[in-house]
């Protein structure tokens, strides 16, 4: 059994409208939020994640580098602590030379 009551269609076309139109008034809310937080992210000078990972990189090798340099002072420091337990004066380094340490 169908009755055609014009109040019922009416108001069922005006909710779709009222749908619709939230449904663009949504869209446009959406819009305005994402292009403010571009800005604001923009603002911010952030990094980007190929950067991070370059300067981790970076910070990695540099880390391994200090703890050989490290390693390998430690080894002249015993070398040279082992080589002048006799004599009071430094062994000459490679950038002194012969007439440097006589005068």
């Amino acid at each position: 059994m169908q009755t055609d009551n014009r109040f019922f269609d009416d108001l069922a076309r005006m909710a779709n409208g009222a749908l619709g139109s939230l449904h663009g008034v949504r869209e446009d809310v959406e819009s305005r939020l994402k292009q403010r937080f571009e800005r604001m992210v923009g603002d911010m000078d952030l990094v980007t994640r190929e950067e991070f990972d370059a300067a981790m990189t970076m910070a990695t090798k540099a880390r391994e580098q200090n703890e050989a340099l490290e390693k390998r002072i430690a080894e002249l420091e015993k070398r040279l602590g082992a080589a002048g337990t006799g004599s009071e004066t430094p062994a000459p380094t490679g950038s002194e030379t012969a007439e440097d340490t006589e005068a």
